[in-house]
């Protein structure tokens, strides 16, 4: 009988709660699979409002950029400290589109990811990124909510 065999792990983080506890659970994976881990951090294009002169909006872009790149070097030294095979970049995008994007161009065989657990209207309004993942993805996703219970051992 074969066993489905986890060599690449997709972890998409936007540094919230939930996607760092999506990362833990990406990492006792990967030391439990001698799987590699692939972070993954998306920038949603901000739409342009009306011209305002006072604000600079492309500016505000650019410093949320380097902001989120030094936490995802950050996130992939620490792992790379414990012996973690990963890998990482930042992409800018509609995020479900370029996890799935991502995931196929890595062959990744497991998605790790967090959810933010919106309900009712504000789900709505701002869809779920994690939904469309599932519904679309050829392979295996976990997905992992900040509030639930921490079931991996002291760390």
């Amino acid at each position: 009988m074969a066993m489905f065999k986890i060599t690449t792990i997709l972890c998409p983080v936007d540094f919230s709660d939930a996607s760092l506890m999506a990362i833990k659970y990406a990492r006792e994976f990967a030391a439990a699979t001698g799987a590699s881990i692939f972070l993954l951090h998306i920038v949603e294009p901000v739409p342009m409002p009306p011209v305002d002169t006072s604000l600079n909006y492309v500016e505000i872009e650019e410093v949320l950029e380097k902001a989120a790149e030094k936490d995802l070097n950050a996130l992939k030294n620490s792992l790379l400290s414990e012996g973690v095979k990963v890998d990482g970049t930042m992409e800018t995008g509609k995020a479900a589109d370029i996890i799935l994007e991502k995931a196929s161009k890595l062959n990744a065989n497991f998605i790790i990811m967090g959810s933010h657990g919106r309900k009712g209207l504000n789900r709505l309004i701002m869809g779920s990124v994690a939904d469309a993942v599932i519904r679309r993805s050829d392979c295996p996703v976990l997905i992992v909510k900040s509030g639930e219970k921490e079931f991996i051992d002291g760390k």
